[in-house]
Formats: C-alpha cells, structure tokens, sequence
C-alpha cells in the first residue's frame, strides 16, 4: 500500500550537503531564500557578516499573506544575527528560529508539510 504523494504540492528541501542544498531535486550552491508556496530565490549575500536589516524585510515580500515564520538556517554551524535586523520580523509578530542549514532545511520541511506559511532563509558555506 502506497501512503505517499507521488508529487509534493509544495517546494520541499529534498537534500543538502556541504556548500548546497536541491529544491525539489534542483541543487543551488549559493545562499537561498524559500517561501512554501514559491521557488526558491537568491539571497544575495556572502555571509553572516554581510547580512543587513534589508535581507530580512525582502523575507516579507516573498508571499502574498506574511509568512507565520522565519526559519534561518546560519551556515554550518549554529550562529545568531543582531536584533536589529530582525526588528521588522518582530514588530510584525512573526517568528523567527534560528538554526544551522541542515537543521533549518529539516523544519522548513516538516513545517510546509503541515500547511504552514513558512519562509526559510539559508546561509550556504562555500
């Protein structure tokens, strides 16, 4: 007995491994952004360093409803951003969790599966 969808209806992370991670089965190499109702987006940054208050706000742009959360995925390791930059992310009453890649990659998708409006940003190690 099959108990499974042969075709998500949902971009889901189908793997990840050092330096990348695929979107339903398409491999990107370099930071992405991805909202459970869309295609996965560049992220336009080179590392955590390089993150600014903007990167969050665009999170907000990447759905018609805002999303319930914000999954961050900080690279390899588990790292946090300022406050600051997640101020508008806050105001607005959406959560953020913070997590590495891979973890963050995992949530994202149990998240979606559940029917969540979710939006995971991925900080990927070159």
């Amino acid at each position: 007995m099959k108990l499974h969808a042969d075709k998500l209806d949902f971009q889901a992370i189908t793997a990840y491994g050092e330096g990348w991670v695929a979107v339903n089965g398409q491999r990107h190499t370099q930071s992405l952004v991805l909202a459970s109702s869309g295609q996965p987006q560049p992220w336009n940054c080179g590392g955590l360093d390089d993150l600014t208050a903007a990167h969050f706000e665009r999170l907000l742009t990447l759905t018609a409803e805002p999303p319930e959360l914000v999954v961050f995925g900080s690279g390899a390791r588990l790292r946090f951003v300022r406050p600051a930059l997640l101020a508008t992310l806050i105001e607005r009453r959406i959560g953020v969790e913070t997590m590495d890649t891979p973890a963050a990659c995992r949530t994202y998708n149990i998240l979606t599966a559940e029917g969540r409006r979710v939006v995971v940003a991925l900080l990927i190690d070159a």
